[in-house]
Formats: C-alpha cells, structure tokens, sequence
C-alpha cells in the first residue's frame, strides 16, 4: 500500500512537471531586474518616464519566469503600499499599478516611453 501510494504521488509531481527548484532563482534575478530598472530611473533623471520604467522592471522580470514574475508582484505592489502611506497621490499610484500591471502581463514597456528618453534605457 505504501509502494502503491509513493508511486502515486511520484507520477503526480512527475506528470505536473514540478520545477519548483526554479522558482527561488528566477524570483532572485527578477528582483534584480528590478532595481536594475530602479537604478536606470534614478540615472536617467527624466521627466514622466516613471511609468515607463515601472513597466520595463516588470517586464523584465516576469520574462524569467513565475519566480521572477512573483518578485515583481511583491515589490511593485510593496512599493506603492509604502507611497501609498505617504501621502502620494491615489492617481499616480493607481496609474504606477497599471504600468506595472502592463509589463508584468507581457505588455510592450515602451507603450510609457517618454519622448526624447534616450535608447541605451
């Protein structure tokens, strides 16, 4: 009986695909994709490219897969949690969600690319 059900369960997680073991090295590489964009934002110094950058980090990010995807979620909507309660505009934050929502999805970031931004960003 004990035969019967380890094979079982062997053929469950087999037949599912597990690849679990991917997850925390996609979630690390996601959260740097991240702060790359984070970075990129803070060095480009560019008027109404916020959005865009929101965008790019969470595309990024999901693109290695559920863990990196799962790192995005949790520091983007960590990140407008924190603004949130800092007396930030309810508008920009919903705005700032919708981009990060956009990018996370598969969306194109450069649907928020400012004019003039230049392309090494």
């Amino acid at each position: 009986m004990k035969l019967l059900l380890a094979g079982l369960v062997l053929t469950l997680v087999v037949g599912a695909q597990a690849q679990w073991y991917r997850f925390p090295g996609e979630a690390v590489r996601g959260a740097k994709d991240m702060w790359r964009a984070y970075g990129d934002m803070k060095d480009a110094n560019w008027k109404n490219s916020d959005k865009y950058f929101h965008a790019r980090g969470n595309y990024d990010a999901a693109r290695r897969g559920p863990g990196g995807r799962w790192a995005a979620a949790v520091i983007s909507n960590g990140r407008e949690r924190v603004q949130g309660s800092s007396g930030r505009g309810h508008e920009d934050s919903a705005a700032d969600q919708e981009a990060n929502r956009w990018g996370r999805n598969g969306g194109d970031p450069n649907r928020y690319r400012p004019n003039g931004l230049p392309w090494n960003y």
